[in-house]
C-alpha cells in the first residue's frame, strides 16, 4: 500500500489543417474569405485550434466571414475571436462548441471518482485501466486533507487498505497466477475474480476526451460546493488548466470564494 495524489495530464487537443481552411475560404468567399484568413489565422493571434475551429464553424452557419460574404442580410460582423466566441456563449449557440475537443489522462484517481465521471456521456469518451487484465499488487490510496481526519483515523484507513491488499495477494498466491506455465487466459480469469475484493478507493487511471460544450458543463457541475471531494479536486485542476489554455472558449468562467468554477452562461 502506498499513498498517492491524483494527477492531471492534458495530452491532446484539436489541431487544424490551416491550408484546407484557407482553400475553403478562398474557393467559397473569394477575396473576403482570403482576407479573413490572412487577418485571423496568423502567429500574432496565438489562437488554439479549438478556438479557431469554433469561430470557423460558427461563421459558417451565417456566412459571416465578412460583409458581402454571400449573405445579403449582413451589414456588419463581429471582429476577433474573443468577441465572436463571447457572442456565441451569450446566445447559447452551444453546438459549435462541440467541434473542438480536449484529451486528458487522470492518474491515481479512485473508482469513486471514475464511477461518477463515466455518468457523463454526451460529448465524452472514456478509456479506463482494466482490472480484468491489470494485476493488483500495490494499492494506491488518496485521503483528502480534512481536520476531522485525525492521525488515528488516517492510520486506521491505511491499515484497512493493507489488509485488503494482503487478502488479494494471498488469493493470487493460492490460485497460482505466477506458477510456471500459466496461460494468459488463466491469469485473466482469476485477475478478474480477485478484483471483486479490491477497495473502491484504490488508485487507477482513466483517459477522457471531451468537447468544449461538455467540458463547460462538467467543470460547472463537478467543481460545485456539493461535489464529491476527489472529483472536485481533480476538476478544479482541469479548470485552472483549461481557462489558461483556452481563454476564449472559457472566457465567462470565474472561480468564486467557495472554489466553484461558475460561468456567466450556464449549460449552453
Amino acid at each position: 500500500m502506498h499513498r498517492v495524489n491524483p494527477e492531471v495530464y492534458l495530452v491532446g487537443e484539436s489541431k487544424l489543417d490551416e491550408q484546407e481552411i484557407a482553400r475553403f475560404l478562398g474557393e467559397t468567399y473569394g477575396k473576403i474569405g482570403e482576407d479573413w484568413f490572412e487577418k485571423n489565422v496568423s502567429p500574432e493571434e496565438e489562437l488554439t485550434g479549438s478556438e479557431l475551429l469554433t469561430e470557423v464553424m460558427g461563421r459558417l452557419c451565417y456566412r459571416s466571414f465578412g460583409v458581402g460574404s454571400h449573405n445579403k442580410n449582413l451589414t456588419k460582423v463581429r471582429e476577433g475571436n474573443l468577441e465572436y466566441v463571447g457572442n456565441i456563449l451569450r446566445s447559447k449557440h452551444g453546438s459549435v462548441l462541440e467541434h473542438g475537443s480536449t484529451n486528458w489522462i487522470l492518474k491515481d484517481v479512485s473508482r469513486v471518482l471514475t464511477h461518477e465521471l463515466v455518468r457523463h456521456r454526451a460529448g465524452v469518451a472514456v478509456s479506463q485501466e482494466s482490472l480484468r487484465y491489470v494485476r493488483m499488487d500495490d494499492f494506491g490510496l488518496w485521503i483528502p486533507e480534512d481536520p476531522e481526519l485525525t492521525p488515528e483515523i488516517v492510520a486506521m484507513c491505511e491499515e484497512k487498505f493493507r489488509r485488503d491488499e494482503q487478502f488479494c495477494s494471498t488469493l493470487t498466491a493460492k490460485l497460482g497466477l505466477d506458477d510456471p506455465g500459466r496461460s494468459f487466459e488463466y491469469k485473466k480469469k482469476w485477475t478478474s475474480f480477485i478484483r471483486r475484493f479490491a477497495p473502491q478507493g484504490m488508485a487507477t487511471s482513466i483517459g477522457i476526451t471531451i468537447n468544449f460544450r461538455a467540458l463547460r458543463h462538467v467543470l460547472e457541475l463537478r467543481t460545485s460546493e456539493g461535489a464529491e471531494v476527489e472529483i472536485r479536486t481533480v476538476f478544479d485542476r482541469i479548470a485552472s488548466i483549461a481557462v489558461e489554455r483556452w481563454p476564449s472558449l472559457l472566457q465567462d468562467f470565474g472561480r468564486n470564494a467557495k472554489g466553484e468554477w461558475v460561468p456567466q452562461n450556464s449549460k449552453i
